[in-house]
């Protein structure tokens, strides 16, 4: 039997508000303002309301509504609605809203809406809209709107973005982008 914990408002959640799948390892709930402790188990997929808390071991799934925090390990995905928080490690794909913060590893996709800020390493993929920030290693491609700033962490540039022309950072310790058609 896998272990985990759920309350909502520091009180256990009823068993009668979720579905819990230990076949397909499926968590399903329409409630929100949920703290979901799955931290020993991996290959989960959720599906929750908003303002939700998630703890989790790698390679999960997740679709909810807005407002959501995420502590995860690698491989996971993602599809949000706006104001999340994700702290995880690498390989995760992000479908969200707007007004996300971003605090991931290497080899990562975003395609978010706008006003986001990433923290990232290399490898990683960005389509997002206007008023953006993003901090990132090296080797990374950006499409994205109006008002979009790169930090590389690597070689301490600040790179202003042009709307909609895609781009892609130079290898680790080399400045500048190149232009891709």
């Amino acid at each position: 039997m896998i272990k985990f914990s759920v309350t909502q408002n520091g009180e256990k959640l009823s068993k009668k508000k979720y579905s819990w799948d230990e076949k397909t390892l499926t968590f399903l709930t329409e409630e929100s303002n949920l703290v979901l402790d799955f931290s020993n188990v991996t290959g989960v997929t959720f599906k929750t309301g908003s303002s939700c808390i998630f703890i989790t071991g790698e390679n999960c799934t997740f679709d909810t509504c807005y407002e959501c925090i995420f502590y995860t390990d690698n491989f996971c995905t993602f599809k949000t609605g706006w104001g999340c928080t994700f702290n995880t490690s690498w390989d995760c794909t992000f479908v969200t809203g707007h007004t996300c913060t971003f605090n991931t590893g290497s080899n990562c996709s975003f395609n978010t809406d706008s006003n986001c800020t990433f923290y990232t390493e290399s490898y990683c993929t960005f389509v997002t809209g206007s008023y953006c920030t993003f901090i990132t290693g090296w080797n990374c491609t950006f499409v994205t709107g109006e008002n979009c700033v790169i930090i590389r962490k690597d070689v301490d540039e600040i790179i202003e973005l042009k709307e909609n022309q895609k781009i892609k950072l130079n290898e680790w310790k080399v400045k500048g982008c190149k232009v891709i058609k």
